[in-house]
């Protein structure tokens, strides 16, 4: 089976891959397995210096890495450099901090001595959306490498070039021939991966559908999964917040990467009092987003990565427009450009409200009150992150409780960050990535005690 490669903007093919047949996927599995046993012996420090091998590879062809990105899935070009320039900084991340993290835990118990030790697990097949294709993938494979396992990447698709890259990037970094591979492969063959005993560990970053089907599977053969799946994140603004600022901060965290993001703020619940500022100004802040061709500098809306996903939003604007919602900017599509768009008086029962929107959409939502915007926020099925905007930070951290999502954050959008960990609640998800807690996801945890 052939796989086209399609950009998005122009709808030119890129380039065709073909899928691997049943007996080669069996060789790159096996291929794995003899890698692992020899990487797991290699010094600590050694796979520390090679992972800030791979760091400086990605920081020495950003624009070849970047270039790709966009043209594969239509990003914009100064956002696919600061993507790859992010994944740089976790392979630091990981490099520095590595020998720290799996340090032996010493406990005092009533043993002569008892510890923690920690050690690799093998093979971890990573399942990779393709809105972040470099991100997603370098923030599984930077912990999961360095601690010694070795990872398959199976890729979405429509970015099949970006997979290509990355695993090129782990080989002029020097790592060893099949610690890192890239499987060409459809969605079909992921149950055949996952049941094959060289394959300890599942993650997936994508759908709720696809996290759903992955974590049957392995549940089915008992091996541990890490979910990390959609979002629809509530931007929470008070009265008393700095209107300029927090609209500022609101179209970033709404139309970065054209909104295609799990943790893009999409709900916006607005107190009554600055609604209508906000919205007039985050509208006026919208129009001037430039939109175009994505490898252009200053474009800064390009395409949706494909033309289905455009007409997903589409049905969602109009059934919520259709529900009593208020057009205030944007509603129409042409392929795979969705104009940006704002939606007023977005309530409960609305897909605009209730499900995820994997687009330039926002949502404007008013209420009265404080705990009637937490209230709001709550009523999701999703449990990623909320945003609070305030003056008064003191009061905000007294609402930490009042959200059971992964992620609160006060005066900013949420955001990955390599030194905190990072993952979701509900339908989001379960397990962390990031931080000491991504390292430890995929390590055996062995108690040692001594009598």
């Amino acid at each position: 089976m052939e796989i086209k490669s399609i950009n998005p903007y122009n709808g030119k093919v890129l380039n065709t891959y073909t899928e691997l047949s049943d007996k080669q996927l069996f060789q790159k599995l096996e291929k794995s397995s003899k890698a692992f046993e020899k990487w797991r012996k290699v010094p600590l420090k050694e796979r520390a210096s090679l992972m800030k091998n791979a760091g400086q590879v990605l920081r020495d062809n950003v624009e070849e890495y970047a270039k790709m990105i966009t043209l594969e899935m239509g990003k914009p070009i100064k956002e696919s450099r600061a993507e790859v320039n992010k994944c740089a900084w976790v392979c630091d991340y990981y490099a520095e901090n590595a020998e720290a993290f799996l340090a032996d835990e010493m406990i005092k118990t009533d043993a002569q001595k008892s510890f923690v030790h920690k050690e690799p697990i093998g093979t971890v097949l990573a399942i990779m959306p393709w809105n972040f294709p470099f991100w997603q993938v370098f923030r599984f494979a930077a912990p999961t490498l360095t601690a010694g396992n070795v990872g398959l990447l199976k890729h979405a698709s429509n970015v099949l070039g970006c997979s290509k890259k990355i695993e090129e990037v782990f080989k002029k970094a020097g790592f060893p021939k099949d610690v890192f591979q890239s499987l060409i492969v459809n969605h079909d063959k992921i149950e055949k991966i996952i049941e094959n005993d060289i394959v300890k560990a599942v993650t997936l970053t994508g759908s709720e559908k696809a996290g759903s089907a992955v974590a049957q599977i392995s549940g089915k053969h008992i091996k541990k999964s890490l979910l990390e799946l959609g979002g629809s994140n509530a931007f929470i603004v008070w009265d008393d917040a700095d209107i300029d600022k927090t609209v500022a901060t609101a179209l970033t965290a709404r139309m970065l990467n054209c909104g295609q993001s799990c943790i893009a703020a999409k709900r916006f619940i607005l107190m009554e009092g600055i609604y209508d500022e906000f919205v007039e100004k985050f509208t006026k802040g919208v129009i001037e987003l430039k939109s175009g061709d994505p490898m252009e500098e200053e474009t800064k809306i390009g395409p949706l990565a494909r033309e289905d996903l455009a007409d997903e939003l589409q049905k969602q604007v109009q059934a919520s427009i259709k529900k009593g919602a208020k057009l205030i900017l944007g509603g129409k599509q042409n392929g795979a450009y969705h104009e940006p768009t704002i939606l007023g008086n977005v309530k409960p029962g609305m897909p605009a409200f209730d499900e995820e929107t994997f687009g330039p959409l926002a949502a404007m939502i008013k209420v009265k009150t404080i705990e009637e915007a937490f209230r709001l926020s709550e009523q999701s099925k999703f449990g990623l992150g909320v945003t609070v905007c305030t003056s008064n930070i003191e009061k905000a951290l007294e609402y930490v409780g009042a959200v059971s999502d992964g992620a609160y954050f006060i005066n900013e959008l949420v955001k990955s960050d390599p030194r905190l960990p990072f993952g979701g609640q509900k339908r989001s998800g379960y397990g962390r990535e990031l931080a000491k807690d991504g390292m430890m996801e995929f390590v055996n945890r062995k108690t040692v005690y001594v009598k």
